[in-house]
């Protein structure tokens, strides 16, 4: 398994606007952290959203590029030509870093209209996957769990989830956004096993997101039933700890340190 480190740890505060065009510094912090991969926001990534400048960014700090996040609204029952747009920028970006996936994200805008909305939710982020697969990039699906997200409940999970086209798309559990959502992570992580092909880390301590370690997820279980089950891909921290909103750098960093002090001797050989 492998560790990588996401940049919505910086995004939290003032939607990213303090911390506009430092992907850079995101990079190098991972990498003291002990992190060997990055998930950058496809929207947020200022001058390295060039592929030639991210790589040589990447290359110097010794990071891969795990994944992209590409977020969108996804309420029609297909893309808007802004959507499509956007998709097609963001797949042609991933075709220049080979195995980095497309993580895809629908943007939490209320839970009106809802059985539709799951249903668009699926036919979007479909035909978003077939197009990024045929170009020769893997993708994989992100729910969250904002109180305004379509994808949040056990029942959103069993619409969503079953209506992806698992020959384009996997499925990326969210251990934070799972809990927060009423649901345990490991068990549903298992109901839908064939699906998984990244991961994200967050913690969540019954009133909302904490600092890795410090909450009730049982990151060790997790981790144990993945390396138990050969998973050889990502796993990615998002941290949405309030300290986030002051210091990302520093969630980051003890992040890194928890996964190595605590988290990694935890687990069975």
């Amino acid at each position: 398994m492998k560790y990588g480190n996401e940049c919505y740890t910086w995004f939290m505060r003032d939607s990213g606007a303090h911390w506009e065009n430092s992907l850079a510094h995101m990079v190098e912090v991972s990498a003291k952290a002990g992190m060997t991969g990055i998930e950058p926001i496809f929207s947020w990534m200022g001058d390295l959203s060039d592929p030639a400048k991210l790589a040589d960014c990447l290359q110097q700090h010794n990071i891969e590029l795990a994944a992209v996040a590409f977020s969108q609204n996804w309420n029609d029952s297909e893309e808007t030509a802004g959507e499509r747009e956007d998709a097609d920028r963001a797949i042609e970006l991933l075709k220049h870093f080979p195995g980095a996936l497309l993580c895809t994200v629908q943007l939490p805008t209320g839970r009106h209209d809802l059985e539709q909305r799951r249903k668009n939710l699926v036919s979007n982020v479909n035909a978003v996957s077939r197009r990024a697969v045929d170009a020769g990039v893997p993708c994989t699906y992100h729910p969250n769990s904002p109180e305004t997200s379509t994808n949040r409940t056990e029942e959103d999970y069993r619409v969503i989830l079953e209506g992806l086209d698992a020959s384009v798309t996997g499925w990326t559990p969210d251990v934070g956004h799972i809990i927060n959502g009423g649901m345990d992570p490991l068990e549903k992580m298992k109901e839908y096993e064939s699906l998984i092909n990244l991961v994200h880390f967050k913690d969540w301590d019954g009133e909302g997101f904490a600092l890795m370690g410090q909450g009730k997820v049982d990151f060790q279980g997790v981790t144990q039933w993945l390396q138990d089950r050969d998973y050889d891909g990502w796993i990615i921290c998002e941290d949405e700890a309030p300290e986030a909103l002051e210091d990302p750098d520093f969630v980051t960093l003890h992040d890194g340190k928890w996964i190595k002090e605590t988290l990694l001797p935890s687990l069975n050989s």
